[in-house]
């Protein structure tokens, strides 16, 4: 059942990178700076070294934050619950929230196994109150990232010498959010197996940590290299039409908020917050659209949907979590 449960899991990464390659990557593709095919290569690479560097910081969170644990039955279904959710969407082009997924699934299992009693609703509201946060953050600090380096770039935007500086601080900026998404984001594939991989698979904590971002990192970036383009074609044309100074603002905005959401809280409470690094980097384009030709130049039906389809995730992925789990039990004549 661990070996089912780990194979779910890294199905669970391949569909985090096939959703989720958009994130980092949008900016660049979007502005013209790289091919789809080269931001992916990118992305697949730097967020590995995300993953296996930080991974750990939100993994705690998943694992052992939300919950006080999560037994094998329910690692398998919460994931298998994610899986489902996340795949329709992703045959769709729909870029949904993979955090939204998994943290909604984790709650929909602790509520049949242990309650509402049972949950850690501190934890649960920091992780509510970054869902909102996050994107008003990233759409703020891309704004004024826009107004200020537009403001001292804007009289040599003419120059070679200057297109070329932005491109190559473009493709840097790209090469962080990547690091900083396989930080955060690899616990969603990942992180509801820290306590079971410690007592079924008997090994320890930070070695159990290590060596589930490495299966989480692997899934990633062949999920970017395979689905992640139908993806980020979705975003990174429709929302707004993206330059080089708009992308390296909206790029390196969402880039700071996400790592920053990932390292500041687990410094401060000892859990890193599973942020929806896809909503963080929306919000940082509007921004900057916002920032270079108004509101007007954003596609609000495009947001819309966006927005729909994420508020939609959190009801849907907890039903088909705690009836999965449910359902399991019933089969194994278990008693939650």
């Amino acid at each position: 059942m661990l070996a089912l449960g780990l194979a779910l899991s890294f199905y669970t990464a391949w569909t985090l990178g096939a959703n989720d390659a958009a994130t980092p990557t949008d900016c660049a593709v979007g502005s013209g700076v790289l091919s789809v095919r080269r931001a992916v290569f990118l992305f697949a690479l730097f967020s590995s070294l995300g993953a296996l560097t930080h991974g750990y910081m939100v993994m705690k969170t998943i694992g052992k934050g939300i919950v006080p644990e999560v037994d094998l039955v329910g690692c398998i279904t919460t994931t298998l619950a994610a899986c489902v959710w996340v795949t329709l969407c992703s045959l769709r082009g729909l870029d949904i929230s993979i955090t939204y997924s998994v943290v909604s699934s984790v709650l929909g299992y602790g509520l049949v196994r242990y309650g509402l009693e049972g949950t850690n609703l501190g934890v649960l509201a920091k992780i509510f109150l970054s869902w909102a946060a996050s994107p008003l953050c990233s759409l703020m600090l891309a704004f004024i990232t826009y107004k200020v380096v537009s403001r001292v770039l804007t009289p040599y935007a003419g120059n070679l010498r200057t297109r070329r500086l932005l491109s190559c601080l473009l493709i840097a900026a790209l090469c962080f959010s990547a690091y900083s998404f396989g930080a955060n984001d690899v616990a969603n594939a990942t992180g509801v197996y820290v306590s079971v991989s410690e007592k079924v698979g008997r090994v320890p904590g930070k070695e159990a940590m290590f060596l589930l971002a490495l299966l989480g990192s692997i899934g990633i970036a062949l999920g970017g290299l395979t689905l992640g383009p139908r993806v980020i074609d979705a975003v990174a044309f429709r929302i707004t039409r993206l330059d080089l100074l708009a992308g390296f603002a909206a790029e390196l905005s969402n880039a700071l908020v996400v790592y920053l959401f990932t390292a500041l809280p687990y410094t401060l409470f000892g859990y890193g917050l599973p942020i929806s690094t896809s909503v963080a980097s929306n919000g940082s384009i509007i921004g900057v659209g916002i920032a270079a030709n108004g509101l007007r130049s954003i596609n609000l039906r495009t947001v819309a949907r966006l927005v729909a389809t994420w508020v939609l995730t959190v009801p849907c992925t907890m039903l088909l979590s705690g009836c999965f789990y449910a359902l399991a039990l019933g089969t194994l004549g278990l008693a939650p």
